[in-house]
């Protein structure tokens, strides 16, 4: 049992079960503080999301709508986590997001290209975005953090005035692509189908999950992944192995840049919801992705479970009675949730110590029995 624990894998898996049920036992207290009444039933509504309705087809159909919003949060999260395998800690991903939201939906909307040219341009600009941030570190000795908070609103504000040009007349939001550009909805290969006839539901979710199981093949089974790790762990012994740290920054930066922006795109090219450019907060979806990269114990394949659970409990706040709370208290419940799952990496150190502990104290009371 003790070498099934000691694990790398298994304490990833047991500390976020125990941060999701920490997260979800405070949320229960503190609908029990605001309205006992229906407390229960408001934590119900947050587990089971779209098993709220009694019909088949309401419930795949808003079960495809979580998966919609689950593909962006995996590509925010897999660009914190490829970073901070290398020792970064890529806070500029929603940002990158934003921006990747933005060059999508102009080259859709103003330019009318294909959606695989749109997604494409995302990647790029999101690529050129990111590496902006690695420049600053690698040859300013910039924090990483610092410049990418301030890009954050650097983009979110240049998002807001180049789309500006691509809105409806009547509402701060951008055009349809349905009506306007067509082509550059993200193909649905039959996927709606399957969920009751959700035309949002597209390639977007296969492709972030390929991403994904690229991105632990390329850490784990190749040189580059090597390096880049290598650069993480000392940038000094790096060097002086011949790596080329300075680069390697700035490479981790940008493919950083290029999976959240990516994420941007996967999401507005659906169609799914339009960009308003009266927005004055940045998106949550970069935020919450360091969440998701955390809770799946950093780890690419633990990470597209993570996303799914993190916006499924996002999604099933919407379900709370709203007679009995306020409509902030599902964003309240989620951010409890969301916020525990940083402490995925406490939880695994205080299971490695103790077990260590353990194997230390039968070590010592085998040496003295011996004696």
């Amino acid at each position: 049992m003790r070498k099934i624990l000691k694990n790398q894998g298994v304490q990833s898996l047991l500390a976020s079960l125990i941060c999701i049920v920490l997260g979800l036992f405070i949320g229960f207290i503190v609908l029990l503080f605001i309205n006992p009444n229906g407390a229960w039933d408001a934590i119900l509504a947050v587990i089971k999301n779209f098993f709220t309705y009694s019909r088949t087809n309401l419930q795949l159909k808003n079960f495809g709508n979580t998966l919609v919003q689950t593909a962006p949060l995996l590509m925010c999260a897999l660009s914190v986590l490829f970073c901070y395998k290398v020792g970064l800690f890529n806070i500029g991903a929603a940002g990158q997001y934003v921006i990747g939201a933005c060059a999508s939906i102009y080259a859709a909307l103003a330019l009318g290209l294909p959606w695989w040219l749109c997604l494409i341009i995302a990647i790029v600009v999101g690529c050129l975005y990111g590496a902006i941030v690695g420049l600053l570190k690698a040859y300013c000795n910039v924090n990483e953090v610092i410049s990418g908070i301030m890009l954050n609103w650097i983009g979110l504000y240049t998002t807001n005035m180049i789309l500006n040009s691509v809105k409806e007349e009547t509402s701060p939001y951008t055009l349809h692509l349905k009506d306007h550009a067509a082509s550059s909805i993200l193909p649905t290969l039959g996927l709606e189908k399957l969920f009751a006839g959700n035309s949002a539901v597209s390639i977007a979710i296969p492709l972030a999950i390929i991403t994904a199981i690229v991105l632990k093949v390329l850490l784990d089974q190749t040189r580059f992944g090597y390096e880049l790790k290598a650069t993480g762990y000392n940038k000094n012994a790096a060097k002086y192995a011949g790596m080329a740290e300075k680069r390697n920054i700035i490479v981790t930066l940008a493919i950083g840049g290029a999976l959240a922006a990516a994420g941007g795109a996967l999401f507005y090219l659906t169609d799914f919801e339009q960009w308003s450019v009266t927005s004055s907060t940045v998106p949550g979806m970069g935020f919450n992705g360091i969440a998701a990269a955390f809770l799946g114990g950093l780890n690419p394949i633990g990470t597209i479970f993570a996303s799914y659970f993190i916006q499924h409990i996002t999604r099933g706040g919407a379900y709370v009675d709203k007679t009995l709370y306020s409509s902030q208290i599902s964003d309240l419940i989620s951010a409890l949730i969301i916020y525990l799952c940083g402490f995925v990496g406490f939880m695994k150190l205080a299971m490695s110590r103790r077990i260590a502990a353990k194997e230390e104290k039968e070590q010592a009371a085998k040496k003295g029995a011996k004696e």
